[in-house]
């Protein structure tokens, strides 16, 4: 079986970290078939497209994409009210039905968190984040703009079939780990009509996975509780914004946003997936050999993961954790060069790995 792989280099330093991720794919040895997509920042600003419905549909016949980064100079008033993240990024969630946002949070070896005194032993979770309904739905509006009466409003979306699915998956995901543990974070105290809905949908479907502990965490006590004691967790399943905001923090314990792995995944297969490192585009570091690749070689890795098991390719599955395992490999030698860095160029942590593949 070959998979076919969409490409969306991006902006800044898209380029080079995909170019990276595409040199560890190779050496794999999987076959796959690829195909290059512009779409970024700079193409809107060159053309004023940035990603038509007939666009989605091309990429729709893919397996899988890859995605780099996207995004401008910070601050260019022609990519003001994110019309990149929303015309990109958001389109893509939302017309490909990719409902679940798989962060894995996890401390390597050579890493270094900010976190005194914790090792990888006590950072590794992971975060499943409903990925297309909450207050990122896009529900909402605003009168009277520009004057002392204005209002706006935005609606956090909830509805049983989106939680369901989510809910369900993750625990999917928990009862295959060693700890078989899920928590569920929201802000049930305050957000009574929302809240009730996910801890309904939570308890009813933990009902039929009785090998999975469960729990519940406010979101700000689980801020709370990723600093002081990471180790306590194993899955969350948390709602969009919460999720889009504990994800980044979980980032930060486990090295940084710059090592940081990521899937939009629709795990029914009626759509591909995108994978993407968490970073930015980084303007002022692109085209210098500085961009630290291990992020989307990483997310390469989790991308012939995910999308083997939901195709149900062994081979992709199994190049995916040799990747993983590479990775690993590798990272013992960045210890001590401080939070997003390796100490090597690009080229040199992408050579570190093609050599810890064979």
């Amino acid at each position: 079986m070959s998979l076919s792989i969409a490409v969306i280099a991006g902006d800044g330093i898209g380029p080079e970290v995909v170019d990276a991720a595409l040199e560890v794919l190779d050496a794999t040895g999987l076959a796959t078939e690829r195909e290059a997509f512009p779409f970024s920042a700079a193409h809107y600003l060159q053309t004023g497209a940035v990603l038509t419905d007939a666009d989605v549909r091309r990429l729709r016949r893919f397996d899988a994409i890859l995605l780099g980064a996207v995004g401008g100079q910070p601050n260019d008033p022609r990519l003001a009210g994110g019309v990149i993240e929303k015309g990109i990024l958001l389109k893509l969630r939302f017309d490909l039905d990719q409902y679940v946002n798989y962060r894995p949070v996890k401390l390597y070896p050579g890493i270094d968190t900010p976190l005194r005194g914790r090792g990888p032993e006590d950072i590794d979770f992971v975060c499943i984040r409903e990925n297309t309904e909450g207050l990122y739905a896009g529900m909402g509006g605003a009168a009277r703009v520009g004057t002392p009466q204005e209002v706006s409003t935005q609606t956090m979306l909830t509805t049983a079939f989106g939680v369901e699915r989510c809910v369900r998956y993750a625990f999917g995901v928990a009862q295959h780990r060693e700890r078989a543990h899920l928590t569920l974070i929201h802000k049930t105290n305050v957000l009574t009509h929302a809240g009730a809905t996910w801890k309904r949908v939570f308890d009813g479907v933990a009902a039929e996975f009785p090998q999975v502990e469960t729990g519940y965490h406010h979101v700000d006590a689980c801020c709370m509780h990723m600093v002081a004691n990471p180790g306590q967790y194993d899955v969350l399943v948390v709602p969009n914004m919460f999720g889009d905001i504990i994800t980044d923090l979980g980032a930060a314990i486990a090295g940084g946003m710059g090592i940081a792995a990521s899937g939009n995944l629709n795990p029914d297969g009626t759509a591909p997936s995108m994978f993407e490192p968490v970073h930015g585009s980084a303007p002022d570091i692109a085209g210098q050999n500085l961009a630290n690749p291990i992020a989307a070689i990483d997310s390469l890795g989790l991308l012939l993961r995910e999308t083997g098991r939901i195709k149900g390719d062994g081979e992709a599955v199994e190049a995916g954790d040799r990747v993983g395992e590479a990775v690993r490999a590798v990272t013992p030698r960045f210890a001590g060069k401080g939070l997003d860095r390796s100490g090597y160029g690009t080229d040199e942590v992408t050579a570190m790995v093609i050599a810890a593949l064979a």
